[in-house]
Formats: C-alpha cells, sequence, structure tokens
C-alpha cells in the first residue's frame, strides 16, 4: 500500500473553465475513438489517460518542474504538489478539476531500484484532481471506467483496498460499481488513510490493484505480496481537517487527489515481468547492454540488476539536468551526483570500459542519455533543446568521478594496510570497520561489493553488520528529507479567503489612490493600526510591485493627506509580497497616525528605487543573452537576483569566465545600451511566446497567457517584472564579480545605471590615491604594485630562510638530550619544546635530528609560533616504523590534548592545536607513550 506515494503540490496554472460535463455511468459509451491505438505503448497510456479526464471537464495541465516552489520539499515527489497552494486554501482555483502527467523523483528507495519490479528514482504520476468540484462517487467510478473500459484490464483481476471505516466508499465500490465484497479489502489507518502531517487536511484512500495471480483464489489475500498484487491507482478523499487535539472536522471544500503509476500501468498492458521491461525504459537498458557487450536476456541476474538500475537512474538524471539540477555535494544537486556515481560505478562493474565504444579514456554516461533524449519527446518537450548541455555535464561529471573512483582504491588500499597492521599489533583477525567501508561507498561511490572482494584478496573481512547500520541511518535520513511534505490550514488562509487579486498598475503608473481590503498584525486581521506599528496591508489596487522573478518589491509610503482638521495618515512600505496568488501583501510601518480598513489612500512608489530595478532587470535580459552569444547557447539561467543597486546572476556553465570572456560580454551589453533600442511588452498565448523563442524565467510558472517583454535583436523573454523604456537609461554596465558557487554553476554580480556611475567614480577615486602614494600614473600602477609584491616576497623568503637555520641551529644543541630505549635495538628518543618556532621550521628541524640522530630514532617537537597556536611534529626512521609504530597514528592523540589534530605519513607527520596551555603536558605524555611502546616493541 502506499497511500503517501503520489501525494505532493504548486500552483495550478490554466484557463478557468466555463462548463464542465457531467459525470457519465460507467457503461456508457466513451468518446474518444481508441482504435488509433493498435499497440500499447506508454506514450499511449500517458495520451489516452489525459483524454480520459479532458473529456470528462479537467483542465490538461502541463507536469511541473522536478524543481519544486515549496520550500519544504527537495524535489517533486508527487502528482499533486504544484497544487498545494490551492488544496490548503491559499491560491483560488483557476479551474474546478485537472488532469497532469507529472515527472516525479523518488530517491528514499534507491537501494530497491533494480532489485524489486516496480521500484524506481524517476517515475510519471497520472492524476486526476478535483478542486471542490467532484468526490468521492465520481472518482470511483471513473477510475473503475478508465481501468476495465478503457484500458481494458479484466474486472476479476482488480482487487480493491479501502479504509477500514469508509462504509461510503465501501458502498460505491460494491453496490454501484459491482465489485464483489471478497475483492474488497477493509485496511487499517497506516495503509488507507492519507494525511499531511500533524495537522492538517487528511483524509481515507482506496487503491486499486492488479492480480497476477489470480489462480490463486481468494483465501489467505495479502495485498502486499508484491509477487502478486502491485497497486497501480490510489484515490485520496480529503475531506477532513486534523486539528491540534487529533480530532477531525469536515473541510469546507472537499478535493480528490489521485495518481496512477504510468510504469505500472505499462507493465500490466505490455505483459511484461516487470516496469524495466516495458517500451519507457527497455530502449535505454538496450543502450546500456550495447556498451557493456552483454545481451540482457541471456544475462545473469546480478547483471540484469545493473541495467536496471542504469536503464531507471539515467531517466532521473537527464531530466534533473534538464531541470537545471547539475551535480553538486549539497542539496538537489547532490541527488543527481549520487544518481550519476551510481551508474558509472555500475557500468564499471559490468564491464564498460571508456565511453564502451574503444575510447578508454571517454565517458560512456553521455551515449545512454542520447536514448533517454530520445524518448522524451512526451514527457518534457523542453529536454531535446538542451541535449547539448546535458551530455556535456554528463561528460565532466563522469570523467570527474572516475578520478575520485581511483582516489577510493588509494583510500581502499591504506585502509587495508592499517587493518592487517592493527591486527598483528593486538593478535587478532584483520577486519576493516564498516564506517570505513561506508566512507568509500558513500564519498567514494566505491561497490562495497568490490571493496569485499578487494579485502578477501588480502585476508582481511569486512564488518557488513557495521556497513548495513551506516547505510540504515543514511536511509532513514534520506526518507526523512524526501517524503515529509507538510500541510497545515492556517488563519492566513481564512484572512485572505474573502480578498479579491489585487489589480496591478505599476507598469503604467507610480502612484494611485486605492481602498485599504485589510490590515495584518502578527498574522491577525485588524480594523486599525496606529503609529509605531508594522502591518501588512492589502489594497484592491496598487502601483507596488510584488517579488517575484528575481525582482524585489518596491519600496515607497501609502499615505492619507486630510488637511487642517484631520491628522494625516502615513505608512511607509520596505517590501511587498505576493500572497494567495496574486493579492498584494503591502509590508511597512505607520510613521504617523492611524490607518484604517475601507478609507482611500495614496499609494506611491520610490521612483529613484524603482528606476533602479528597471535598470538592472532589464540588464539581467541583456547579460543572459550576452552570455549565450559569447559562451555558448547551451547555457542557461539558475537563478537571479534584480534590486535597486545592482543585479545578481546565476548560470549553469563547467568552468570560470575568462578576462577576455567578461570584456566582450561588457563591450555587447555596452553597445546595446548605446543604441538606445526601444523595448516591447506584449500579452500573448504561451505556446505562441515559445514558438516565437521567448526564453523562460528560471523557476517561474506561467499561465495560458503570458508577458513578452522584448528587445529587438537582442532579447526575448517571458517576464512580468518592470523595465526601462529605452536601453540607453541604463546608462552603463560593470560586471564587479563573476564566481563559481557550485559545482557546474556560475555567479555574476553587476551594476548598471546610478549604481554604474557610483561604481566607476569609487573606482576612480581609489586610482587617484593609489597614485599619489605610489607616485606613478594610472597606466603605471600594476607594474608598480607587482615590484612591491616581488620585493615582499623575496623579503618573507630570506625571513623564512633565517627561521629555518635558527631552529637547526636550537635543534643541534637538543640532540646531546636525546635518550636510550630498548635492548635488543637501541632506539634513539628525543621529546622537546622548541619555544615560538613556526611549523615549517619545526619541519626542518625534526629533519635535521633525524639525519643526526641517524637510524634507529624516534622524535616528537612542540612549539607555540602564536598566540592560541600549536605545532607539532613527529618523525621517525625506518626501523622504528618497521616495528609497526607509525608517525601518523601517534601525533594525533598528543595533537587532541592541544585541542587539534593532524595527520601525515607512517614516518614523518604534523599537527596543530588550539591550546598552547595543555603543549607541555602533551609533550610529557609523548614522552611516556614513546617509552612503553617502544620498550615494548624493541626489548
Amino acid at each position: 500500500m502506499d497511500c503517501h506515494r503520489h501525494f505532493l503540490p504548486n500552483e495550478a496554472r490554466g484557463t478557468q473553465l466555463k462548463t464542465r460535463t457531467s459525470v457519465k455511468p460507467v457503461n456508457e459509451e466513451l468518446v474518444e475513438d481508441k482504435s488509433k491505438d493498435l499497440q500499447v505503448t506508454g506514450d499511449s497510456i500517458r495520451r489516452r489517460f489525459l483524454q480520459f479526464y479532458a473529456s470528462r471537464g479537467h483542465k490538461v495541465l502541463p507536469s511541473a518542474s522536478l524543481v519544486p516552489e515549496d520550500p519544504t520539499v527537495l524535489l517533486t515527489i508527487a502528482g499533486m504538489l504544484q497544487f498545494k497552494p490551492i488544496f490548503l486554501g491559499k491560491v483560488p482555483r483557476l479551474v474546478p478539476c485537472a488532469a497532469t502527467a507529472q515527472r516525479c523523483i523518488r530517491t528514499n528507495d534507491v537501494e530497491n531500484v533494480g532489485r524489486t519490479a516496480r521500484h524506481h528514482t524517476f517515475f510519471e504520476m497520472l492524476g486526476n484532481f478535483s478542486f471542490g468540484d467532484y468526490f468521492k462517487k465520481e472518482a470511483i467510478k471513473w477510475a473503475w471506467e478508465l481501468t476495465t473500459i478503457e484500458f481494458g484490464l479484466p474486472a476479476n483481476r482488480l482487487w480493491i483496498s479501502i479504509y477500514e471505516e469508509d462504509d461510503e466508499a465501501f458502498a460505491i465500490w460494491h453496490d454501484e460499481v459491482g465489485v464483489p465484497v471478497e475483492r474488497i479489502k477493509r485496511m487499517g489507518e497506516d495503509d488507507n488513510f492519507w494525511t499531511s502531517g500533524i495537522t492538517g487536511p487528511c483524509g481515507p484512500c482506496s487503491e486499486i490493484y492488479y492480480d497476477f495471480q489470480p489462480e490463486k483464489g481468494h483465501s489467505d489475500i495479502d495485498l502486499g505480496d508484491d509477487t502478486r498484487f502491485m497497486e497501480f491507482y490510489n484515490l485520496v478523499f480529503m475531506q477532513y481537517n486534523k486539528k491540534d487535539d487529533g480530532s477531525l472536522e469536515p473541510l469546507k471544500q472537499k478535493n480528490i487527489d489521485t495518481g496512477l503509476g504510468l510504469e505500472r500501468m505499462a507493465r500490466i498492458l505490455q505483459k511484461v515481468p516487470n516496469n524495466y521491461e516495458t517500451d519507457l525504459i527497455y530502449p535505454i537498458i538496450q543502450t546500456a547492454s550495447e556498451l557493456a557487450h552483454v545481451t540482457y536476456e541471456t544475462a545473469d541476474a546480478q547483471s540484469k540488476t545493473s541495467l536496471k538500475i542504469i536503464g531507471d537512474h539515467m531517466r532521473a538524471i537527464v531530466y534533473l539536468i534538464s531541470d537545471g539540477v547539475v551535480p553538486s555535494n549539497i542539496g538537489r544537486g547532490y541527488i543527481v551526483r549520487r544518481l550519476v556515481r551510481r551508474v558509472v560505478r555500475t557500468g564499471r562493474l559490468l564491464g564498460i570500459k571508456g565511453d564502451g565504444k574503444g575510447n578508454t579514456d571517454g565517458a560512456f554516461t553521455p551515449h545512454i542519455a542520447e536514448k533517454v533524449i530520445a524518448l522524451s519527446s512526451h514527457i518534457d518537450e523542453d529536454v531535446k533543446g538542451r541535449t547539448g548541455r546535458i551530455l556535456e555535464e554528463l561528460k565532466r561529471e563522469e570523467l570527474r568521478f572516475v578520478q575520485t573512483l581511483e582516489r577510493g582504491e588509494k583510500l581502499l588500499e591504506e585502509m587495508l594496510s592499517d587493518a592487517l597492521a592493527s591486527a598483528k599489533e593486538d593478535g587478532r583477525f584483520p577486519c576493516l570497520a564498516g564506517k570505513d567501508a561506508f566512507l568509500l561507498y558513500d564519498t567514494y561511490g566505491f561497490p562495497v561489493e568490490i571493496t569485499t572482494e578487494v579485502a578477501q584478496e588480502r585476508g582481511v573481512v569486512v564488518d557488513m553488520k557495521g556497513f548495513d547500520i551506516e547505510m540504515d541511518n543514511q536511509r532513514r535520513q534520506s526518507q526523512a528529507a524526501h517524503n515529509a511534505v507538510k500541510l497545515e490550514v492556517g488563519e492566513g488562509a481564512d484572512i485572505m479567503e474573502n480578498i479579491s487579486d489585487t489589480e496591478f498598475l505599476g507598469y503604467d503608473m507610480l502612484s494611485a489612490k486605492a481602498i485599504v481590503e485589510s490590515l495584518i498584525v502578527n498574522g491577525k486581521s485588524v480594523l486599525q493600526v496606529s503609529e509605531g506599528h508594522d502591518v501588512e496591508v492589502l489594497l484592491n489596487r496598487t502601483p507596488f510591485y510584488a517579488e517575484s522573478g528575481g525582482q524585489i518589491g518596491d519600496h515607497g509610503f501609502i499615505y492619507i493627506s486630510e488637511g487642517e482638521n484631520r491628522e494625516n495618515v502615513v505608512m511607509e512600505v520596505k517590501d511587498v509580497q505576493k500572497s494567495a496568488g496574486s493579492i498584494f501583501v503591502h509590508k511597512g510601518t505607520i510613521k504617523q497616525g492611524v490607518l484604517e480598513v475601507g478609507r482611500e489612500v495614496e499609494a506611491a512608489v520610490d521612483a529613484k528605487l524603482r528606476q533602479g530595478a528597471k535598470v538592472h532587470h532589464t540588464a539581467t535580459h541583456l547579460l543572459q543573452s550576452a552570455l549565450r552569444r559569447i559562451i555558448g547557447q547551451e547555457t542557461s539561467q539558475a537563478g537571479s537576483l534584480v534590486a535597486f543597486d545592482r543585479l545578481r546572476f546565476d548560470f549553469n556553465y563547467h568552468r570560470p569566465l575568462a578576462d577576455t570572456e567578461i570584456l566582450q560580454i561588457e563591450e555587447l551589453i555596452n553597445g546595446w545600451i548605446g543604441d538606445a533600442v526601444l523595448l516591447q511588452t506584449k500579452v500573448m498565448p504561451l505556446a505562441e511566446a515559445k514558438s516565437a523563442g521567448a526564453i523562460a524565467m528560471f523557476g517561474e510558472k506561467y499561465g495560458e497567457e503570458v508577458r513578452v517583454v522584448e528587445v529587438p535583436g537582442v532579447s526575448m523573454e517571458l517576464c512580468g517584472g518592470t523595465h526601462v523604456f529605452n536601453t540607453s537609461e541604463i546608462r552603463g554596465f560593470k560586471i564587479i564579480s563573476e564566481q563559481g558557487i557550485a559545482s557546474g554553476v556560475r555567479r555574476i554580480e553587476a551594476v548598471a545605471g546610478d549604481a554604474f556611475v557610483e561604481y566607476v567614480n569609487a573606482r576612480d577615486y581609489h586610482m587617484k590615491r593609489l597614485c599619489t602614494m605610489l607616485k606613478v600614473k594610472a597606466e603605471d600602477v600594476t607594474t608598480r604594485v607587482e615590484n612591491l609584491v616581488e620585493d615582499l616576497r623575496l623579503a618573507r623568503n630570506e625571513i623564512s630562510n633565517l627561521r629555518e637555520k635558527t631552529a637547526v641551529f636550537k635543534a643541534s644543541s637538543l640532540a646531546n638530550k636525546a635518550f636510550v630505549v630498548g635492548t635488543s635495538k637501541e632506539i634513539r628518543v628525543l621529546v622537546e619544546y622548541m619555544d615560538d618556532t613556526d611549523a615549517d621550521s619545526l619541519k626542518g628541524a625534526a629533519e635535521f635530528l633525524m639525519n643526526n640522530l641517524q637510524d634507529p630514532a624516534a622524535i616528537v617537537l612542540g612549539s607555540c609560533p602564536g598566540e592560541g597556536k600549536v605545532s607539532l611534529v613527529a618523525a621517525f626512521t625506518p626501523t622504528v616504523v618497521d616495528l609497526g609504530v607509525q608517525a601518523r597514528n601517534f601525533i594525533g592523540p598528543i595533537a587532541k590534548l592541544c585541542g587539534g589534530g593532524g595527520g601525515g605519513r607512517p614516518n614523518f607527520a604534523q599537527a596543530g592545536g588550539r591550546k598552547p596551555e595543555n603543549l607541555l603536558n602533551a609533550l610529557e605524555n609523548a614522552r611516556s607513550e614513546l617509552v612503553r611502546i617502544l620498550s615494548e616493541k624493541a626489548s
């Protein structure tokens, strides 16, 4: 049972339906002609599902991005995620009911991928949704009609699960649909009652299962038996609100949320043994098989599992990268990186070398990705247009990871050597710790199977129990991070319920009269607010721009001028946000008087700040166009900020920009500014805008009608922001920084307009000061500074050499303090404090003493090179190391006594600390430990 599988949301976009067809009886003839579907393909199943519900009044909406707007969820993990604000009442419905084919990602069960018939990281959830329109009866009847008539599944192979207390659902399934009592199973709250969290919307659910083995009869049925049953359609009846005390109250608006797994239905209709052998995934598996020089049909079980993993993961990787997620070590990027690593290491297990086509230095994942992209047309039409970026990102990540794998092999060798040495020292069987095996697996992508195999060759066992514990810990953390979606119905939803959308006037005017619709203080609605209090104001109309599309909200004032007899009212607006769709929330402080609901006010935007935003927003469009022309059309936006005094633009690119490229970009943009190009704005259908070549802004959701901002001959973007009328208003553009913020993601910060002038003036001021100080012309400053830096470097080297010589001189006077330990081997031991000697000089002193004392010798030196600093060094000659005493293992515990740590080689190690007051005791401890250990080893 999988009640939680498909549930989660964003905001529905589309045109409000004025009429909807009435509910049809389950035996009524379908409108759609299915005679053309001679072959049951995954694409035809998707199309027929959407057509089925479209003919029943549902608005077919596009799949949301895999990167959700909802900040509580890392990725889009269910079909309802884009509708979450509607279900919560925070956004008004734009359609009474909808149908979607939603791309989803789940990684909490990644270890089951390829090992079961149905687990995936990437899958498509077909869903039909009702927002207070139809409810349980229609949802059940249509689900049955779709399943048995549209898709033709035999009724005697279908089983139904319902919540144990949902007698209404039972009556519909049995009395109206006609499902026999013995094939309707009542199940408990854990299986068939959906909840969004401790509080919030909830309700019973009902699921449809397919029986692969009906010959086994009806006795002792367990719908959780994956070998016989598979749940493929889940209906959630969202009818209650769970309160803080656990009690349930009926929702004002009852909703329907369903999910039908496309891959599961394809498996049933195509009559294949598992989801992987459907036409949605199998062509990808065949491509991987060719690169591995194996045949799926004749491959052993392990090889088949590996091919399934590659087939599944490559779909997830391609669609994530297409939606702007690039491999990194944090958040969504880490999920992509882990999936790529799994594919690469799995490919190596299969025997794929290099690119699989003879180039041993090449990458094989781009070849498989090409097949995924070829299958993408009906899933996401934008993927093919991003082919170059997807393939380049995969190639770069795979080749980088191959190097990581090689480092992992070296680390494994060190771990095995340590395990053997420790076992010899302690007299026990050599064992590699589970934590170490997991480190290799998780950080270096090293398969535990290979770790175990290599360890066995060296006579070392792997602590698999410890490994499994670490794996379970990570899995629990992953499930907690990816499966928790919190839906709560708060007071804010009630406040917004009776408020109409705000009419935005800001494209054409900066001040306007408006009526105060509502006042909110600390989340509660009030009738008036007095001087000194913070408040959120809702107006019926406003010239203020609310933050969206990367552009921050306007600042300004809301005021009432009453003349001599009444007190004026002044509110300073410091932020404007959108809530519940298109309701503008003006946030600020009452500076004078008392503001009341229902009063007419004057709303005035700060014109200078608005101009700054307009300048930087248009400059952002010019920057994106310039980047695409200079570094390639494949680069794409990954985020942006448009402020009054600067802009920030994040984009996908694999390397830093060269100085010459930055100069070219600036010259190109400033050329467009100098051309004084008039901007054009139009409102048109989304499809028409895309056909015209308009670029969508990152992370934005669009309705069927969109606003297009065009700089003729330069750029065309879908954008609701404010812009200049003519590029000449921008005055000038300057990039002030370019840096990497994540793997494959770069960030440019730039200034334009007044901020550009201020920046140039400030730089000019500082340059003049430098010229005065250095007594050179501006063009000679660089040469003069280079000469000064070189002089400083030489002086520092000279000082360093003097320090090293001083340290060696001190060390020579310490050599006679060495004492002998051991009987069979006389080992010279020296442990001394060397005042404020710096770390490099301390190292030189240790090397001098090791040569001076000769083999066998063990030396530990410590110093306090500065306030709050400790330096330590351990140097052991070959004979001491051969006795099993390693410098890197010895120095760590000593450094811990000084609040630090360190490491190095078996014969030489350095460490640091932050507690100089503990150094003398730590050195005394080192002396005692060396005497004890060497006395045992050399006696």
